[in-house]
C-alpha cells in the first residue's frame, strides 16, 4: 500500500504539468497564473512546518494551531489571487 507521504510526494509532478501546460497556453489570466504557482509556496511552506510540529512539539502540523494557520494563509492567499485574476478576465470580457 501506498503511503500518504509518498502519494503527497508523487501528486507533484502533474501539478507541475498543469502549471506548464497553464502557463505555455498563455490564455490564462496572469493573476490566476500567480495563483496556481502561489499554491506551491503553500507546498513549500506546509513541508517544514510539518517537520518542525513533529520535532519540536511531537504532533502533526494540523494540531499546531499557529504553524497550521501560517501555512494555510498561503493556500488561502492563492485561492483569492485565482479568484480575482478569473473574475478579471470575466469582467474584461463582459466589456
Amino acid at each position: 500500500m501506498i503511503s500518504k507521504d509518498t502519494l503527497f510526494a508523487v501528486s507533484l509532478f502533474p501539478y507541475l504539468g498543469f502549471l506548464w501546460f497553464l502557463t505555455r497556453s498563455g490564455q490564462t489570466p496572469r493573476l490566476a497564473l500567480i495563483g496556481f504557482y502561489c499554491t506551491l509556496v503553500f507546498v513549500a511552506v506546509t513541508i517544514p512546518a510539518g517537520i518542525y510540529a513533529k520535532l519540536v512539539y511531537h504532533d502533526t502540523l494540523a494540531n499546531v494551531d499557529l504553524l497550521h494557520g501560517g501555512a494555510e494563509f498561503f493556500l488561502t492567499l492563492a485561492n483569492i489571487l485565482i479568484v480575482l485574476g478569473f473574475r478579471q478576465a470575466l469582467q474584461s470580457v463582459e466589456k
